[in-house]
């Protein structure tokens, strides 16, 4: 009989409350401040993050792959005879690899399957949610493992951030474009292209118009069947709360999540971003 573990990291901001209820396992991320490291959502909180980045912009870290086999490990001795594996996209983290070497360590223990799925936070997190329905129904491994890249297809992702800068520093977008779109007021519009990078979708002007698009898109892809939304921010509450509003009127909104983005996300977007992530069902 199988038994199947599922694995995702701590950027994928899903809540303690789905991970007790689905028994998904979590792999966190470091955040690394010249003091010290801390555990992702675990011995330091994204309140504690975001209010200190002005004094101190911390870099990440993924789990290593050490902590990839100390939890293939235990899920052994638990009896697990399978394991999932949905990390964030390669194109944003190296997490995956670790997660890759260790599922090769231990292949002839237990039957593992890494997926890239090229998304951040809750557009992993729905990914993961529906897997983790399947697994509870009695799914089997194979048949979970092919509808997975299906799922990945069905996943809307955009988000928009209120300041380039940290999207600057960290390299994500030119410093010269950055530059100018700060100058004119632009926000752009952001999704993840194919190879899982960050990619401009479109661009508008000002905070405001930045919004309604989020919230017209969202819209258009519930007015055409069931979908599970997420809305995630790191500091735009008031924001969040009002796009939340806005789709808990849509009878195809069949799961409506807000959460704020992890850290180990938000420190290179910055804290003022606020995105929205769909899966279509």
């Amino acid at each position: 009989m199988q038994k199947i573990a599922l694995i995702t990291d701590s950027t994928s901001g899903l809540s303690q409350e789905y991970l007790d209820k689905y028994n998904i396992e979590l792999l966190r991320l470091k955040v690394i401040y010249k003091s010290g490291e801390y555990i992702d959502g675990l011995t330091i909180t994204p309140e504690q993050v975001y209010s200190k980045l002005d004094e101190e912009l911390p870099t990440t870290s993924m789990p290593s792959v050490q902590d990839n086999l100390d939890l293939l490990n235990r899920l052994v001795s638990e009896g697990y005879t399978h394991a999932i594996f949905l990390p964030i996209s390669s194109g944003l983290s190296g997490t995956i690899n670790s997660m890759r070497i260790a599922a090769e360590e231990y292949e002839d223990k237990i039957t593992s399957f890494v997926y890239d799925t090229k998304v951040i936070s809750m557009g992993v997190g729905l990914i993961v949610l529906k897997v983790a329905e399947m697994i509870q129904e009695g799914a089997e491994f194979s048949y979970i493992c092919e509808q997975i890249p299906k799922l990945r297809e069905k996943i809307s992702f955009y988000f928009i951030v209120d300041t380039l800068e940290y999207l600057i520093k960290g390299g994500r977008i030119g410093r010269v474009s950055g530059r100018i779109g700060e100058i004119l007021n632009l926000k752009p519009i952001i999704t993840m292209g194919d190879d899982g990078k960050y990619t401009t979708f479109t661009k508008v002007r000002g905070k405001k118009q930045a919004i309604s698009k989020l919230q017209n898109y969202g819209l258009d892809i519930l007015s055409k069947g069931k979908a599970k939304v997420a809305v995630m921010t790191g500091t735009m509450f008031e924001e969040s709360e009002e796009l939340k509003k806005a789709f808990s009127t849509q009878a195809n909104a069949t799961l409506l999540y807000s959460g704020i983005i992890t850290p180990a996300v938000g420190i290179h977007c910055g804290p003022r971003a606020l995105g929205i992530m769909l899966l279509s069902e």
